[in-house]
């Protein structure tokens, strides 16, 4: 008997018994389950539910509304501050311009001197020259000096009873409502000639 036969005789039946074997074994133990796609979509789950959690926890409440659009945040504080502090610039600036005079201030006292002096021209008394040329002069620049001063106080007020303002804010407010009362004082005593009255003709 050949040897080489009886070799790969014995192998082909060694190779049947194995997969006999393998057989029997897969029949007792039931059908293997693929976990592999189950795998897969819990990643993708807990994936998807990561996202929404962080979504919900970051951006979700505070940054983005239910139509999923951006919710501005800190644009109106932010807004509300720089108006104050505009405001109490403003109010020293118009306090230092009714003590200082404006040119508005100045184009109306031209004015009423013109007109004070076609009404009295060739007829008028010393007393009425002074009265309408120079008087009237010298109240419509009190007048307009006293507006700007009781704007500067009305918004430097207005600044400082608002709450949340930043130290420095509340520090020019008040000294705009420092120089808009004395400004407001000033130009009051002018135009009613408490300071200074007008002169007359004998003097």
């Amino acid at each position: 008997m050949d040897t080489r036969t009886t070799t790969e005789k014995k192998t082909g039946e060694s190779a049947e018994s194995a997969t006999s074997a393998e057989a029997v074994e897969a029949a007792a133990t039931g059908p293997v389950e693929d976990t592999t796609p189950d795998l897969l979509d819990k990643g993708d789950k807990d994936g998807k539910a990561d996202k929404d959690g962080e979504v919900g926890g970051t951006a979700g409440d505070d940054a983005f509304d239910e139509d999923g659009e951006e919710l501005p945040s800190e644009t109106a504080p932010a807004s509300a501050g720089i108006g104050g502090a505009a405001a109490a610039v403003v109010s020293a600036a118009l306090g230092v311009v009714a003590l200082t005079g404006t040119w508005t201030g100045k184009v109306v006292s031209e004015r009423e001197t013109l007109v004070g002096q076609i009404k009295t021209s060739g007829s008028g008394t010393p007393a009425q020259q002074i009265s309408e040329i120079y008087g009237d002069a010298w109240h419509s620049t009190a007048l307009v000096n006293g507006v700007f001063a009781f704007v500067a106080l009305f918004v430097a007020v207005l600044v400082l009873i608002l709450p949340g303002r930043p130290a420095w804010v509340r520090a020019v407010a008040v000294a705009g409502a420092v120089l808009g009362g004395l400004g407001l004082l000033l130009s009051a005593g002018t135009y009613f000639d408490l300071f200074l009255s007008l002169p007359t003709a004998g003097s």
